[in-house]
């Protein structure tokens, strides 16, 4: 190991001087902890109140389009429920607190230390995760080094989210999560009560504003357009905005059709050259 590896491991003193609005800020945080200990012990989860708030949001379009995520991994494409569903049922479950902290950000080596966590509060059932966030973003051609303040924080946000969403599935009961997923799949089946022709209509129209022909749909669904099923609609739902949140490409999902040698040359088309 090197000197400079060794002088990397070794931890930064602290400060021997805290400010006041440092000592200010501790002294908040304690309180605000202490508090929020008191207020969940004096007023409890009413768990039956928290599944009907929990189903009347799964029942609501708006949510159950953000539900579920999908992005490709080792060459194939990873699909679960999102952060956006994970902070909806922390809401619903009551007294849970959960949050993303950077911790400290090396510009040198081009690395964030984060911290996401979420936090049982009645049940003082925690769950939190200490990781290293690279200033680099993945694309074709290999990770691209991030030097822009703005792209910095929006990396470190989209790292943090990820962890954040699993710390809080971590504390809540998974019979309330599974029934949350179920109840926001079957209302991305139902499409807010639209027939299913029309749902399938207003599918193709949406891909081809982004490029997708109907074709490379239904190669993809392996069925025409007239065949398609509720459960088919709502898989392109969560595609099409997976691929407006840049969670998965165009190409991910609709691999373009291969080009034969036949089809090049004209070989067996009957038209004389």
């Amino acid at each position: 190991m090197s000197y400079q590896q060794i002088e990397r491991m070794t931890p930064a003193a602290a400060p021997a001087r805290v400010g006041q609005g440092t000592a200010v800020e501790q002294s908040r945080a304690v309180a605000e902890v202490q508090a929020a200990i008191v207020v969940a012990q004096q007023c409890p989860r009413d768990i039956n109140a928290a599944i009907a708030e929990m189903r009347q949001s799964c029942i609501q379009p708006f949510l159950a389009d953000k539900a579920f995520y999908r992005f490709p991994r080792a060459g194939q494409t990873v699909s679960g429920p999102s952060v956006h569903l994970a902070r909806e049922l922390a809401r619903c479950w009551g007294n849970v607190q959960y949050g993303l902290a950077e911790l400290r950000r090396d510009d040198e080596y081009g690395e964030s230390e984060m911290q996401a966590f979420a936090w049982d509060v009645q049940k003082n059932s925690r769950n939190s995760s200490t990781f290293i966030v690279p200033h680099k973003r993945d694309q074709k051609g290999g990770p691209k080094q991030l030097t822009d303040m703005r792209d910095i924080y929006e990396n470190n946000a989209n790292n943090g989210a990820r962890r954040v969403r699993e710390a809080i599935f971590a504390i809540l009961p998974p019979w309330f999560v599974e029934e949350a997923k179920e109840l926001c799949a079957k209302t991305l089946r139902d499409g807010g009560g639209k027939p299913l022709n029309i749902r399938v209509a207003d599918a193709i129209k949406a891909f081809e504003g982004i490029g997708v022909t109907t074709d490379r749909i239904e190669t993809k669904l392996g069925r025409p357009s007239g065949r398609w099923t509720e459960h088919d609609v709502a898989q392109l739902q969560v595609v099409f905005r997976s691929v407006q949140q840049g969670e998965v490409s165009v190409d991910d999902e609709f691999p373009a059709p291969r080009v034969t040698t036949e089809e090049i040359t004209g070989a067996g088309s009957g038209v004389e050259q």
